[in-house]
């Protein structure tokens, strides 16, 4: 199976009502991420990575900033003269409005799946950290004859997403059962939302959902064909978080303190590309402390640093102490201010003298521009 003759399909606004205080002014693709990157680095690196040159982004509100991130695609070696990358802006149906799930979505860009020359489509969401060999999941796929395969990942499923599939697999890694929403927060097989199927066969299940007025993705494609197509389950060993939640966001950009899990997250094989700035090196203070921290360029320390993630161009004013926190781009922190397990957004100022804090598991959030 040539990587020539698959096509990627990004959703870069899906699960946003998970993280709502971050996306409501960006879409979940744009989410600011480990000090440097966005949410739809990963998938689009994975994509590029194995070799796939026709990629579509499917948006739906708030992309300005998305469109900004990606310009022509360049940085994703995706600006071609044929095929590359191409922004899906959502398709008005008139009394239906703007596309509103995975199903609009789809239909919604029927013209460009069946326009495409490739034989096969991997589909993927933009709030799932992580970088495996894309290479072995199509290598699976083809080898067990499925028509449709689904990485899942075994572990403590993700709470606090809508539509969150599990799995049970029988012989040949072909899923049996597949249940949705099912409550609790049990270990189990649950889905990474990264499809693999032939071109023709999504255009029939969005054709045959649509007619029947069906607009549920997971319920009405997957889960109502585990019995009629072969369905079957790869499996993902590697490093991969599910974004689920604000706590979640914070504990996944706190984890690229650990030494393994950046290495696990960034390798030398699969580079994870993004949009790169021209910005002077991160320049320390006389009396600055900096210890286990993720520093951007452009960031300017003159106080006391520790396990945080530092965005670019962030200015550390002398006194102030920023324990456990993610501090995003232009943000600054005043003079004696002391903030621990704190989210600020772009433009954040927080005032001298100011004391934040917030829980590992409740970390306090300042939206973008905010002035505290």
């Amino acid at each position: 199976m040539r990587a020539n003759n698959f096509m990627g399909i990004v959703f870069s606004n899906v699960h946003e009502e998970c993280i709502s205080e971050l996306t409501s002014v960006r879409t979940m693709g744009s989410v600011p991420f480990g000090g440097r990157y966005r949410m739809i680095d990963f998938p689009l690196s994975m994509l590029v990575n194995n070799g796939i040159s026709k990629v579509g982004v499917i948006t739906k509100r708030n992309y300005r900033s998305l469109m900004d991130h990606l310009g022509t695609g360049k940085s994703w070696d995706l600006s071609r003269k044929r095929d590359g990358m191409i922004i899906l802006p959502p398709f008005d149906y008139g009394a239906a409005g703007l596309n509103h799930g995975k199903m609009e979505s789809l239909r919604g860009i029927s013209n460009f799946i069946e326009r495409a020359d490739e034989e096969y489509v991997v589909i993927t969401d933009s709030n799932v950290l992580c970088n495996f060999d894309l290479e072995e999941m199509i290598k699976s796929h083809g080898a067990s004859g499925a028509d449709i395969t689904i990485a899942y990942k075994r572990g403590k499923k993700p709470s606090g997403l809508d539509n969150l599939m599990t799995f049970t697999l029988g012989r040949g890694k072909r899923i049996t059962e597949i249940a949705i929403d099912e409550k609790g927060d049990s270990v189990a097989n649950y889905s990474l939302n990264i499809f693999i199927m032939r071109k023709l066969l999504l255009q029939r299940l969005i054709s045959t959902a649509m007619s029947h007025n069906l607009s549920n993705f997971e319920r009405d494609v997957i889960q109502s064909n585990v019995d009629s197509l072969k369905i079957c389950g790869y499996r993902v060993d590697d490093f991969a978080i599910t974004i689920d939640s604000l706590a979640a966001y914070y504990r996944a950009n706190i984890s690229l303190l650990d030494n393994d899990v950046r290495r696990a997250l960034f390798t030398r094989e699969r580079p994870v590309y993004t949009k790169i700035h021209d910005e002077m090196p991160a320049l320390y203070g006389e009396g600055s402390n900096v210890s286990n921290s993720l520093i951007a360029d452009g960031c300017v320390i003159e106080g006391t640093v520790e396990n945080s993630i530092l965005f670019r161009g962030v200015h550390i004013a002398k006194g102030a102490v920023v324990r456990n926190s993610i501090i995003m781009q232009g943000s600054k922190i005043g003079e004696k201010a002391e903030i621990d397990c704190v989210i600020t957004d772009k433009n954040v100022t927080v005032k001298p003298r100011v004391s934040l804090k917030g829980a590992k598991t409740y970390p306090i959030y300042i939206g973008k521009n905010s002035v505290v």
